[in-house]
């Protein structure tokens, strides 16, 4: 397979992944991703914002969630988001440090 093609077929499994996420599993919290899968959509788009930005593209945190989701967070906070119990909150503090703070 050719360098593009694999490119191409990378960035429709990333389509398709953002997809599954935003329109069919929208009652999966970012909570429960992180926890269980050490990822959440947050992630998803910081990692769409790095890669911007690797490429010289200015955009910020906001403007990457904003991308990724198509709405706002506050938008999607209300439309999605439920509140996640103290123990899911303690978990999601483990995750975190786990997956994002100490990978950086």
């Amino acid at each position: 397979m050719d360098k593009q093609t694999e490119i191409e077929i990378q960035a429709a499994a990333f389509r398709r992944l953002q997809k599954h996420l935003m329109e069919d599993r929208t009652d999966v919290q970012n909570i429960d991703l992180m926890n269980m899968a050490g990822f959440c959509r947050n992630c998803l788009a910081r990692w769409y914002q790095e890669a911007a930005n690797e490429r010289g593209i200015e955009m910020d945190k906001t403007e990457a969630r904003e991308i990724y989701y198509g709405m706002t967070m506050d938008e999607w906070k209300a439309s999605y988001q439920t509140e996640a119990s103290a123990e899911k909150q303690a978990a999601f503090e483990v995750a975190f440090k786990e997956n994002v703070t100490d990978k950086q």
